[in-house]
């Protein structure tokens, strides 16, 4: 086990999900001692239940004496429906936009929410209805949101969650909602999957990246290039058909075991301006999972940390 962060002040911190729930502190208290140096404590659709105020306290004593920092909350559900989960996601934005600050963090973060089953451009009225009293209230509180871009199954003419997965859709929702607090939680993992380079996307949006989940994948471009990518089945199912054109053309990995350069990627946030942190999204990887989640975990910690480089002060003569 290493020791806890040391590193004074780094402009880049690299830290991991935890689940919000009122165990959140205990799991954290377990992991701490690895090195991780944020926590982005996240929630499935509801904050139902949670204790805001016991849950920031018993968080800060476990940090207590250590640097590590909670990056950002996180609310991931829909709330431009209306069934009833989707009015506990909206619920639990504004209960999390109201309390950050019970965690000395000015962050949160999640899907944006969209029309069931319509095209994204249908949800954009919904969307400045609903986001544009959450962006004056987040505001008003020295708060930041950012949207995570993953796609959750969608696409542009389909799809539950989300509409943020789109340059396209980013350029309509900053226009419709054109709050300097409204920005994106970037994941680079959610572009390869859909075959798209992540560093231009970086360098031309940088600015708008609140927020980072540290998750990578792996493209099987012999796949792509042989069978497309509308073959692509569960892993096993396709194993039972016995069919090597329904396999997976991608999979999502830790980062360091899949086809990104970190390095590139951090030189890009730095070139922008970012100061915030990558916050590790495990629970996806093929390979590092079960008994090696944890493993797959703490080597994309050590990875990171040195694609970053350790901060070591100039000489001051």
């Amino acid at each position: 086990m290493t020791t806890q962060n040391t590193q004074p002040n780094p402009d880049i911190r690299i830290g991991t999900l935890v689940g919000a729930g009122m165990k959140a502190p205990e799991y954290i208290r377990q992991i701490l001692p690895y090195g991780f140096e944020s926590f982005s404590l996240t929630f499935w659709q509801t904050t139902k239940g949670i204790n805001w105020q016991r849950l920031a306290a018993e968080v800060k004593e476990v940090l207590a004496g250590s640097q590590a920092v909670i990056s950002s909350l996180g609310v991931y559900g829909n709330p431009l429906e209306t069934g009833t989960m989707d009015k506990q996601t909206l619920q639990g934005w504004k209960e999390a936009i109201d309390h950050a600050h019970l965690f000395d963090c000015a962050i949160v973060a999640g899907f944006t929410g969209r029309k069931r089953n319509r095209p994204i451009d249908e949800s954009l009225p919904r969307f400045k209805q609903v986001w544009t009293p959450l962006a004056k209230r987040a505001r008003d509180k020295g708060v930041r949101i950012a949207f995570e871009n993953c796609d959750m199954g969608g696409s542009w003419q389909t799809g539950d969650w989300n509409i943020a997965h789109n340059p396209v859709a980013w350029e309509m929702m900053f226009r419709a909602v054109p709050f300097a607090n409204l920005g994106l939680e970037w994941e680079p993992c959610h572009q390869l999957v859909n075959l798209i380079d992540p560093m231009p996307q970086l360098q031309e949006w940088g600015k708008k990246m609140f927020h980072i989940h540290g998750k990578d994948a792996t493209i099987y471009w012999d796949r792509v290039r042989k069978y497309g990518v509308r073959t692509s089945i569960h892993e096993d199912i396709a194993r039972k058909s016995g069919s090597q054109g329904a396999l997976p053309f991608a999979y999502h990995r830790t980062p360091g075991f899949g086809d990104s350069d970190w390095r590139a990627i951090i030189s890009g946030l730095r070139m922008v301006g970012f100061k915030g942190s990558i916050d590790i999204e495990g629970w996806h990887d093929p390979v590092m999972k079960g008994e090696l989640e944890m493993t797959g975990q703490v080597a994309a910690l050590k990875y990171l940390k040195q694609c970053r480089g350790d901060f070591v002060p100039n000489p001051t003569v």
